[in-house]
């Protein structure tokens, strides 16, 4: 098929474009290597919505960052995605860190950053009477927040989805190929599409699309941000999220509460080979422990239910690109996005459509665009009362698969049904919570297979933890081999 515009990769930016692409009368297909949306650093990063005080003035960053908090939120409430204005401290730790929180709120100030303050150490800790007595001076940002960011990429294309537009899964694009009106778009497995535009968000892999069509201007540094997860028994450890003064690599260690009530600690940052590199080590987690302890002295780590790592896509120069290409007409590139990318993500999506309409894109807006989601949480938000009335109409919301997150059948069965459905365990997993709590899918994952493989009609040993061959199961007990 031909569409007039073709987004390589379904991470939260991705979508985003997608989602925004999808208000106008376009033909629009996201394309994806992996088995589903938000299988990158979208899956796999602070989930922190940035005040705006950390990027240079006059950078792309600290423009996009400054106009996309709100653009957040705002899109947020649309897509009913959970996100919390809970405000952000940075931390000093003795004089000589002290001058740097000026700069920063400086900084803040140029980026038109609101309602910033400077406190002393006790002010601090009268907002998080756990902080380290160790902390001198801190930057108050109360504009700053929390957010789910897979639960954002998902519902971003569904909304897309819901709109039109289309999602190609397990698309691994191999070339690219001008055509007299556009391009042809091959993946590894042959299948082609083609399209008039292109937009790449293709991550860690935006430099390798850029080549594909002629653009060799920069190269990604990829960056591996290891972080431990807390049970929800140490959630109410702070209320804010806290960072300590950011260095050249990065904003630094912080400890946050998660919108799901559990305790978040990280990121390292360290260069690695690929964006593939996700491997946690035993050096990461011992850093993520001790700079987290630093800030939070009380943080109880034997509550960790599991350990990951988020690889970020960077660049030498350290802005964004966000940018036609020099060599393809109507190709517009967005690579390079690390943090605060999930923060700017909806502003980079109406940025991206400006570059378009510059290509000649025409764009006119459709009547019937609806960019509300209706809320996959809302079972568990319901008292007794209404959960008993809703169940008598739908008996699957009745019977408990995950115990430690307290998710139905109804809700996983509909994970699968509803843009972008669930493909595999993880998949669900992101959509659900289901095999988040404690037991990290030690009970229900047998249940959520069963119930993936009777919704997409395929066999239990054909379910995959996160596509490709990550095969669950290798047959039935007794059959011979």
């Amino acid at each position: 098929m031909k569409y007039d515009v073709a987004i390589i990769g379904a991470g939260v930016t991705g979508s985003m474009v997608a989602r925004e692409l999808s208000k106008y009368r376009l033909s629009v297909c996201l394309l994806e290597k992996e088995n589903d949306v938000a299988c990158g650093a979208s899956k796999a990063n602070s989930g922190i919505i940035h005040g705006g005080f950390d990027p240079e003035p006059g950078t792309l960053k600290a423009r996009l960052n400054t106009e996309g908090v709100e653009l957040l939120f705002a899109a947020a409430k649309e897509l009913n995605v959970p996100c919390i204005r809970n405000g952000s401290l940075v931390c000093a730790f003795g004089g000589e860190e002290e001058p740097m929180v000026q700069v920063l709120y400086d900084r803040g100030i140029q980026n038109g950053t609101p309602d910033m303050r400077i406190l002393t150490g006790d002010e601090a800790r009268e907002l998080e009477p756990n902080l380290s007595e160790a902390v001198t001076k801190a930057l108050y940002v109360p504009t700053a927040g929390i957010i789910c960011p897979y639960e954002l990429t998902v519902a971003a294309a569904g909304s897309a989805m819901d709109n039109g537009a289309a999602l190609l899964r397990n698309f691994k694009v191999s070339s690219i190929t001008p055509e007299e009106d556009g391009y042809a778009i091959a993946a590894e497995d042959g299948r082609t599409v083609t399209a008039g535009r292109i937009v790449n968000c293709a991550g860690g892999f935006s430099d390798k699309v850029a080549n594909m069509v002629g653009d060799g201007g920069f190269s990604i540094i990829p960056r591996a941000g290891e972080y431990l997860l807390l049970d929800k028994t140490e959630g109410s450890r702070v209320k804010h999220t806290i960072f300590q003064i950011p260095t050249k690599a990065g904003k630094g260690i912080l400890v946050t509460p998660t919108v799901d009530g559990n305790l978040l600690t990280g990121p390292t940052a360290a260069q690695v080979a690929t964006p593939e590199s996700r491997d946690t080590t035993p050096e990461g987690m011992e850093l993520v422990q001790r700079l987290a302890a630093k800030s939070v002295p009380s943080v109880d780590f034997r509550q960790v239910i599991t350990s990951f790592a988020g690889v970020r896509s960077s660049v030498s120069g350290g802005d964004f690109i966000i940018e036609k290409s020099r060599k393809a007409p109507g190709v517009v590139h967005a690579a390079a996005i690390d943090s605060p990318g999930l923060t700017c993500c909806v502003a980079i999506a109406g940025y991206v459509v400006q570059l378009l309409r510059e290509t000649g894109l025409p764009l006119e807006k459709k009547q019937d665009w609806n960019g509300r989601r209706e809320d996959p949480h809302a079972f568990r938000k319901m008292n007794d009362e209404e959960k008993d009335a809703f169940i008598k109409c739908h008996p699957d919301y009745g019977k408990i698969v995950c115990r430690c997150e307290t998710v139905s059948e109804g809700e996983i069965r509909a994970a699968i049904r509803r843009n972008p459905g669930a493909a595999d365990v993880d998949g669900v997993k992101r959509r659900t919570r289901s095999g988040m709590g404690r037991c990290q899918g030690g009970f229900c994952g047998p249940q959520v297979m069963k119930l993936i493989s009777e919704e997409l009609g395929i066999p239990m040993e054909q379910v995959t933890k996160n596509g490709g061959d990550s095969y669950m199961l290798t047959g039935k007990a007794g059959e011979a081999k």
